[in-house]
């Protein structure tokens, strides 16, 4: 077990600090808003948790609901379509949409090596192919000094690849990947200090995306606890959660999603809860990773001068995985993949999914999932801790987005991120001052689509029609107010269109991918 002292606390470290902060950024992969002990989850994620206990849980944070989007508007400080990766890695033949970054956009590896810094990754890239053609937005063609992760999506946890440690291939490699994953991301770290730079490091965690697969121990661990079924936990998750001030007790949990039966009648039930039980194994070895690199830091003695921001790249996923779309990933030799009753998900042999039943758990108290824009698809449980210089255990309520994270970095790191960036800096909140507040925040995603301006959002699922929501009053998007704000609705849908215009945004009927 991991030393985890270092975490509770609140002292500078012994080495002298440096003149700049380092900065490390951690993003887990399909992890739901609710998930984590600090956002009102019954798992185990004691590091996170200590993370936000140094420091801000800002409640009002989003992505873009997808992975490819999110790490492109993370990585620029532009909207994904700005940075052309306004869908996945696929080329749909638009500028908004050429499945890799535009050579116009710069990252935020970039901006920060020329202002000094080393920059290093370990992790899930996906913001391009993999194919050779593309190396020029690869990681160390975008910035980064040293890079040991994947090019594209999931792949079998305890065998993952093909993998690339900076430009050179790999192959397939023996190991647990989120344990590869904090250990890279540990060296890297040390390296890095060793040469007196001021670093950036990004750890891109694939967990806890499907399939589900976890040592057998971690699982072990949560067996039992949810034998309950999906309506006692999202029960349980949202008084915790009104108890920790992370929602507003005014906002009523949404509806059981309707692709979800009362627990009641759902069959399998010790299937059901070993699905639940697996990830909540990822998130708890994501969370000893999150402390193995803490740890990489704290050794290093930068402690108190390291700027940690952590979030999730998009709610949690209700995806469900067939036999044989899951076979195409399953290692060769191996047994049957996909969500079937009775086999239970965890091993390398398996290649299963949660789905909706236990998604619209990890999202509470929200509606919808990843892919959609509804609050429970793009809200984001964003941390931030930086020894001192932060009070401890605070809760900001300020919408955000993560383009900001580019600005943030910039600034943190005393330089001027690049033109244009949509984003916003989170220091000046990060140090208990006032900061404008963004005119608008946007989302596309396969059509689904959304605006927040002030408390009110509106919202419209693919082919559907806008609902309008005051979020101040009712942010689990409960009660539309459409017909009665026809008015208002109809302006924020004309400053939508206006940003569809501007960021290279397409209606998805015209761009889809046709199969």
């Amino acid at each position: 077990m991991l030393r985890r002292q270092f975490l509770q606390a609140g002292v500078a470290a012994a080495a002298p600090a440096a003149p700049r902060p380092n900065i490390v950024l951690i993003l887990a992969d399909d992890m739901g808003f609710s998930d984590a002990a600090c956002h009102g989850g019954e798992m185990e994620t004691p590091n996170i948790d200590a993370l936000a206990r140094r420091g801000a849980r800002f409640t009002q944070f989003y992505n873009t609901a997808r992975c490819c989007p999110t790490r492109a508007s993370l990585l620029t400080g532009l909207y994904s379509h700005q940075a052309g990766v306004g869908h996945m890695i696929e080329d749909l033949h638009r500028p908004g949409y050429r499945g890799t970054l535009s050579p116009e956009c710069r990252t935020i590896a970039q901006v920060l090596t020329a202002a000094g810094y080393r920059s290093t990754m370990a992790g899930k890239w996906h913001v391009c192919p993999p194919a050779e053609q593309h190396r020029r937005n690869w990681p160390l063609q975008r910035g980064f000094a040293d890079f040991f992760g994947s090019m594209a999506g999931p792949g079998n946890n305890f065998k993952p690849g093909p993998l690339l440690r900076g430009n050179d291939s790999i192959g397939l490699v023996d190991g647990y990947y989120t344990d590869m994953l904090g250990e890279w991301s540990a060296r890297f770290i040390a390296e890095s200090a060793a040469k007196g730079q001021p670093f950036f490091h990004y750890a891109a965690f694939t967990a806890p995306h499907w399939p589900l697969q976890a040592p057998a121990g971690d699982i072990r661990r949560f067996k039992e606890r949810y034998q309950v079924g999906w309506d006692a936990i999202r029960g349980e998750r949202y008084q915790r959660m009104v108890k920790l001030g992370i929602i507003d007790p005014r906002w009523p949990l949404a509806p059981r999603d309707p692709a979800v039966g009362e627990w009641a009648a759902a069959e399998w039930k010790a299937w059901q809860a070993s699905r639940m039980a697996a990830h909540a194994a990822m998130v708890y070895r994501l969370d000893i990773n999150v402390g193995r690199i803490v740890e990489a830091v704290w050794r290093a003695g930068q402690l108190d001068n390291t700027l940690f921001l952590f979030l999730s790249d998009n709610g949690a996923s209700a995806e469900l995985l067939h036999q044989r779309r899951a076979g195409v990933w399953t290692p060769e030799g191996s047994g049957p993949g996909g969500n079937i009753p009775g086999v239970e998900p965890g091993p390398a042999s398996t290649f299963a999914s949660y789905g909706p039943d236990w998604a619209h758990v990890s999202n509470t108290p929200f509606r919808r999932h990843k892919m959609w824009v509804h609050e429970g698809g793009i809200s984001t449980p964003l941390i931030a801790a930086w020894g001192s210089r932060l009070r401890g255990n605070s809760l900001d309520r300020t919408p955000g987005h993560v383009v900001d994270l580019m600005a943030t970095c910039a600034d943190a790191a005393g330089t001027a991120p690049p033109t244009p960036c949509e984003g916003l800096s989170l220091l000046p909140l990060l140090e208990g001052k006032k900061r404008e507040p963004h005119a608008g925040l946007f989302w596309e995603h396969q059509g689904n689509r959304a605006m927040r301006a002030g408390d009110w959002k509106l919202v419209a699922e693919t082919g559907g029609p806008w609902e309008l929501y005051n979020l101040a009053e009712d942010r689990t998007e409960t009660r539309n107010l459409a017909g009665a704000q026809a008015g208002r609705l109809k302006e924020m849908a004309a400053r939508y269109e206006a940003w569809m215009k501007r960021c290279q945004v397409e209606p998805w009927e015209t761009v889809r991918p046709r199969r």
